[in-house]
């Protein structure tokens, strides 16, 4: 396997989206370790926290009718940090957007600021 790619469409036994949204307590979903394809970081190291999640915030707080109702919840990795929006659901298409446009342009966005960072962001987007 090269360098950079990504371990998780090598299992036989998964699907691909189902590798990616598997949770734990602080998953690595990068390069495939010794413990399979995952990494589990100790439960008392320091993680260095970006500014992905206000960015990300303001975006869709200013899209949506119901500001108070966003959440963004972090699920931190060695090289990828899943973030999870949950929006009401009347606010669901909103975010969306036609075709996707609005979660594509937030996707980019993202995808801009993380190269600055090193890190690699995925986005899910979740009804309340």
């Amino acid at each position: 396997m090269a360098r950079g790619d990504f371990a998780i469409f090598e299992d036989r036994d998964r699907t691909s989206a189902q590798a990616v949204s598997d949770r734990g307590d602080r998953l690595s979903l990068d390069r495939r370790g010794p413990s399979g394809g995952r990494t589990v970081r100790p439960s008392g190291a320091e993680v260095k926290r970006g500014p992905m999640k206000p960015l990300i915030m303001a975006i869709v707080q200013s899209l949506v009718d119901r500001p108070e109702e966003v959440q963004i919840t972090e699920v931190v990795g060695e090289h990828v940090h899943l973030l999870e929006l949950r929006v009401a659901k009347e606010d669901l298409g909103k975010v969306i957007g036609k075709n996707g446009a609005h979660a594509t342009a937030i996707r980019t966005i993202m995808a801009a600021a993380g190269g600055k960072e090193k890190k690699r962001y995925i986005l899910e987007i979740l009804e309340n």
